[in-house]
């Protein structure tokens, strides 16, 4: 832990503080009034410039181009900066820190959920509101999240990812018996079912304890020791029994996929959004569109870390894992330019953990090295990635608003960049997030202002951080 990371947190509690409701009439409704901002929607390809956003408790009340009159809100002058939705994450690992041997073998669950908890105070000060957890045990973690016991981004947990016996979420012993529990399966991080009885009972035990999505493992990965990258996972029945339970629950199955074969067998099983997607061929990506099928793309990883070079470096990886990693990176950036030459339903997400945890915006940075269209890759990030979570129906907990937009009657989930992204990305890079709001309540605050206090963590933290 940091000194930095320490005081982030404590900017946390005094950034919270700047919008209680001692700033509002007694026994009315809090209110926040940004003026001077230039609004990103999250929707619209311009900006609303010089215009105002006025929050009542935790939803957005007006949007306007012009000065909105709200004498008793708190006021914040956003100093022509860009005030837009929170991002939202689509590919969390919010529980794993260096991997697999870590979790199981150096440190234990209790160790493990208070990282979590440092994990999620780090994604706010990123300007993350919300994530999409694709394999974890956060069940409680997001219970804890959503009464207020910890501070953290809005979770759509997974559960438990569902996977064969040798298949990704195999996370076991190489001399493991047949039948044998591993220990992180015991804590609920993956379950090993083989057959459609054991995929029916895993899907349901996650729905069971909260879950809004399932995530099935349906071929082989790069980190994982006892699948090959060309193994197609899950049969179709099994995963049939899956998105029979997801529907069931009014709700959707996600899939980690590389290639034609476990793409397409997942398709055929009902499934809606496909992770990775890095080694199919453009016929489906045409079939993705024309089902409906949505792609989420973890750019960072397939075209950054997993560079040629960049993964001889890598040393926990061994040789074969290392030769799946580069594999994937050389189908990336064709696989991407066909996704967006079909205009299929993208949204995006960081799938990093450990160190790399504190850079998922970097993943917009290289999604859009692809894309040359900051407008559409924001949306990924924001108003895309609120469209496939709604896909959860009545699993998701969040019912008062939209997410992933500024409107009237969304959730109070905002942020205020310094700069233009949608002329320039870096815009949402950690070091240009000045302000971070969710559901009403203010998380970091780097805006100078006469209102803050003369001795002020926020703003000593952005000094720390710039000049580290």
């Amino acid at each position: 832990m940091t000194i930095i990371k320490s005081i982030r947190a404590t900017a946390v509690m005094t950034a919270m503080a700047l919008a209680s409701p001692t700033f509002a009439q007694e026994n009315a409704p809090r209110q926040v009034l940004f003026s001077n901002v230039n609004i990103f929607d999250g929707v619209s390809e311009t900006l609303i410039e010089n215009g105002s956003v006025l929050v009542e408790g935790n939803l957005i009340k007006t949007v306007s181009a012009d000065a909105i009159d709200a004498p008793d809100a708190f006021p914040v002058d956003g100093e022509g900066r860009t005030l837009m939705p929170g991002m939202i994450d689509m590919h969390s690992h919010l529980c794993l820190r260096d991997g697999i041997p870590w979790a199981r073998t150096d440190y234990d669950q209790m160790l493990a959920g208070g990282y979590t908890a440092l994990v999620l105070i780090d994604y706010l000060d990123q300007g993350f509101t919300t994530t999409r957890d694709t394999g974890c045990n956060v069940l409680g973690i997001t219970k804890g999240v959503n009464n207020g016991i910890i501070p953290g981004p809005r979770i759509f947990p997974s559960g438990g990812v569902i996977s064969q016996t040798g298949g990704h979420g195999d996370i076991g012993f190489f001399n493991d018996m047949p039948g044998t529990v591993d220990d992180l399966e015991k804590h609920g991080w993956s379950y090993i079912a083989d057959g459609v009885t054991e995929a029916r009972r895993a899907a349901r035990h996650n729905f069971r304890g909260g879950a809004t999505q399932i995530k099935v493992m349906a071929g082989g990965g790069v980190a994982s020791e006892f699948d090959p990258i060309h193994m197609t996972q899950m049969s179709v029945e099994e995963m049939e029994a899956v998105v029979e339970v997801a529907r069931d629950y009014g709700s959707y199955v996600t899939v980690h996929a590389y290639h034609d074969r476990s793409v397409n067998r997942a398709i055929d099983a009902g499934v809606r959004v496909i992770e990775h997607n890095f080694l199919v061929s453009e016929d489906t990506i045409i079939r993705m569109k024309e089902e409906g099928v949505a792609l989420s793309a973890q750019a960072v990883v397939a075209l950054e870390v997993f560079d040629p070079a960049a993964v001889e470096q890598i040393t926990f990886f061994s040789p074969d894992q290392k030769a799946k990693a580069v594999q994937v990176n050389s189908g990336a950036t064709q696989m991407f330019e066909w996704a967006l030459k079909h205009d299929l339903l993208i949204v995006t997400g960081g799938d990093m953990f450990g160190p790399d945890h504190g850079r998922q915006a970097e993943n917009l940075i290289w999604f859009n090295k692809s894309a040359n269209d900051n407008y559409l890759t924001l949306k990924t990030a924001t108003s895309n990635a609120a469209e496939v979570l709604s896909w959860s129906g009545e699993m998701n907990k969040y019912k008062d608003g939209p997410l992933g937009v500024i409107e009237e009657g969304a959730y109070a989930d905002i942020i205020l960049v310094n700069g233009n992204p949608l002329e320039d990305l870096d815009a949402v890079l950690r070091q240009n997030v000045d302000f971070v709001m969710k559901d009403g309540l203010v998380y970091k605050n780097w805006l100078p202002s006469e209102n803050a206090p003369a001795f002020s963590p926020a703003r000593m933290d952005r000094e720390a951080y710039v000049s580290r």
